[in-house]
């Protein structure tokens, strides 16, 4: 790896305070830069495209000096920069660690973004530049992981949040909308400085902690524990803290997930980033299920699955590694050799929820995510919650027998046919979510009928007696095979108690 000085940032509360003044005044904001920059600049941007974005801040004024020196680099002039940064000096801003003199103007040596929830305050995340992405303290900024935690996370109030390996502080900022009180903690001074940073401009109070793991939280239980780990599978070393755990493999998302429920409090949850390996004779679910402890509620969504090339090269591309030159191909060489000897025949990656629930026993479900999902994943994690929460209080078949169900808004009844000799056939039936992960089950014919019977008029166990008698069949064998499917459609949300 490269070797950069770097100085951490340091913002005293006088600077921090200045420079919200000088953003908010200037709209260095979510909202005032993708006025700025207009919707195809700013999508260009994203896609780390600059030169559209470099356009359309030729004439932003004091926006424009912002938008050119913290988000595209530039060195801009020292008389733009003063004016743009008042009442914060640049001597000021470049003391705090986050502008340098560049000959006669100023340039950024860290990147400080605007960010926000939908229809939240603004914020602003402070992470490192591009050009230390090979640093091994490589503090990375919002990225698709962060947004993906962020945006599956519950957001239900909480006393306390406990942000596991905070980085620049992403998932704390967010916990501090729905939490009493919130606690970051990281292994790397660098990033609890830059996260450090990030609470002082955005001005929210978080509890910063050094350390690994868990350790510094030894002893202490909170409502709730997000964490976007270093989860990429593979050698035991470090090379990039973001990225690699330095244990084998999965083998330290393995001691995490054991580890984790001793710091819940009773009705607890715990939302984590995490791959997994598919060994070769292995069942990966069972894997990855031995790993949890007894009478804890966990649900496992798979979202992708990669073979190791890919797995390899993605992150050796992340790390602004040039695939083809001779110490990337070698890197890329021993990384493969390893996970071929380790039987690994795919990653998967994906999102673990674990909850200590306040009675009864656990429930486990392990599943893959039907394809992509464009809304927010956090409801349905809460919803999955309060569901499993009603099932294994209707665990006994009578009671669930008494409860009166209804089919939920948005699921639709579809069914296909093939063609045949006279024309076509029906083939099959489905009953589908069309909103959040779009769940889906097949039903045959006493199956959408037991569901088109579901007005939340009837117990459950009166709309099966009927359908026996309509279709000519025993209750009781009706009931038999009825109630598995019924606490799915329940579980997934396809049916929902009325």
């Amino acid at each position: 790896m490269r070797k950069t000085a770097a100085v951490l940032p340091d913002l005293s509360p006088a600077v921090a305070d200045a420079l919200r003044t000088a953003f908010l005044r200037a709209r260095y904001t979510p909202d005032g830069v993708r006025a700025l920059l207009g919707s195809s600049a700013h999508a260009a941007l994203g896609r780390g495209e600059p030169e559209p974005a470099f356009r359309a801040a030729a004439d932003g004024g004091e926006l424009g000096v912002l938008v050119r020196l913290l988000l595209l680099g530039a060195t801009e002039p020292d008389p733009a920069v003063t004016a743009a940064l008042a009442p914060c000096s640049p001597a000021d801003a470049a003391a705090a660690g986050l502008i340098a003199r560049d000959g006669p103007g100023w340039k950024a040596v860290l990147d400080v973004r605007p960010y926000a929830e939908e229809d939240g305050p603004p914020w602003w995340v402070v992470s490192d530049l591009d050009a230390r992405r090979q640093e091994r303290d490589h503090v990375t900024g919002v990225g698709a992981a962060s947004l993906t935690l962020a945006a599956a996370t519950v957001r239900t109030p909480a006393g306390s949040v406990l942000d596991l390996g905070t980085g620049c502080g992403v998932q704390a900022l967010h916990a501090t909308r729905h939490a009493g009180s919130v606690t970051g903690t990281d292994l790397a001074p660098r990033a609890l400085a830059t996260a450090r940073a990030t609470f002082a401009l955005s001005g929210v109070d978080v509890e910063l902690l050094e350390g690994p793991w868990l350790a510094p939280v030894a002893g202490r239980t909170f409502d709730r524990i997000v964490s976007n780990p270093p989860f990429v599978p593979g050698p035991g070393r470090v090379e990039l803290v973001y990225r690699d755990s330095g244990a084998a493999g999965d083998d330290a998302l393995t001691a995490l997930v054991a580890d984790l429920p001793r710091h819940l409090a009773p009705g607890g949850v715990a939302q984590l980033l995490g791959s997994w390996l598919h060994v070769r004779g292995q069942d990966w679910p069972e894997r990855v299920t031995s790993w949890l402890p007894d009478g804890i509620d966990a649900w496992i969504l798979q979202r992708e699955v990669a073979d190791p090339a890919l797995h390899v090269g993605t992150w050796l591309r992340d790390a602004g590694l040039d695939p083809a030159a001779p110490a990337t191909r070698a890197r890329a060489a021993e990384w493969l050799d390893w996970l071929d000897v380790a039987g690994v025949e795919a990653i998967g990656f994906g999102m673990l929820t674990l909850r200590v629930p306040e009675r009864g026993p656990g429930t486990v479900v392990v599943e893959d995510l039907p394809g992509a999902v464009d809304d927010p994943l956090g409801p349905e994690v809460a919803g999955w919650l309060d569901r499993v929460d009603w099932l294994r209080a209707h665990a006994a078949d009578d009671e669930l027998l008494g409860a009166r169900l209804a089919v939920a808004p948005g699921v639709v009844l579809e069914r296909w046919s093939e063609p045949g000799e006279t024309g076509w056939a029906e083939a099959g039936a489905s009953v589908a979510r069309m909103d959040g992960p779009r769940w889906r089950h097949e039903v045959d014919e006493p199956g959408a009928a037991l569901l088109a019977g579901c007005r939340g008029e009837l117990p459950l166990g009166d709309v099966v007696e009927l359908l026996a008698f309509a279709h000519d069949r025993p209750t009781d064998a009706l009931v038999a095979e009825s109630l598995p499917a019924v606490r799915e459609l329940v579980r997934h949300g396809l049916l929902v108690p009325a």
